[in-house]
């Protein structure tokens, strides 16, 4: 599957503006994250771009989020790798992630909810309005975007040797390149 099929499949399947934006800023930061760490951007992108294709049926049922996204995905012919990626990146079925992609996906999903939550909290409620040190404040505060798991962004540093701030300037800026794309 390439990014277009990749793209149409998950614009058939999703259909909330607000999720699209997310499952987009999610590609550009794997793709970003494929970039530092000498892997395929392709691949990388294609699951970001795929990680919540399910989100829409299952949403009422998170223990079902991510398992239906793979049998999806294994359907359309993805490549194992991707399709386990997203089978692992839900924290609810407690899943081993096994590959460095795996691995990215989960940190890459709440990092963009973290960023998302403090550009809009900034004067300009824009990404170009905010820095890698403004994000890591934000990250301190236990109140600020509680559903971004912090765990996940955290564990980059052990399971793809990125530390925090760079992995939070590797995703601000990659977000920050589609910024038009978000609305931000």
């Amino acid at each position: 599957m390439n990014r277009q099929q990749a793209l149409d499949f998950m614009l058939e399947k999703v259909q909330n503006s607000n999720l699209r934006k997310h499952i987009l800023a999610v590609e550009a930061v794997m793709r970003k994250l494929a970039a530092r760490l000498g892997e395929d951007e392709e691949r990388w992108g294609l699951a970001g771009l795929l990680h919540d294709i399910d989100y829409e049926t299952t949403k009422d049922s998170p223990e079902r989020h991510s398992l239906v996204g793979a049998e999806m995905l294994e359907e359309a012919g993805v490549e194992r790798e991707i399709v386990e990626a997203v089978r692992a990146h839900n924290d609810h079925h407690g899943l081993p992630r096994e590959s460095k992609m795996a691995k990215a996906l989960h940190a890459a999903d709440p990092l963009t909810g973290l960023i998302v939550a403090a550009a809009l909290v900034s004067p300009t409620k824009r990404l170009s309005g905010i820095d890698t040190q403004f994000v890591l404040n934000r990250f301190g505060e236990k109140a600020f975007a509680r559903g971004a798991r912090r765990e996940p962004m955290l564990a980059a540093k052990t399971e793809l040797g990125l530390d925090l701030e760079e992995l939070v300037q590797i995703g601000l800026e990659a977000m920050q390149g589609i910024a038009g794309d978000l609305g931000l």
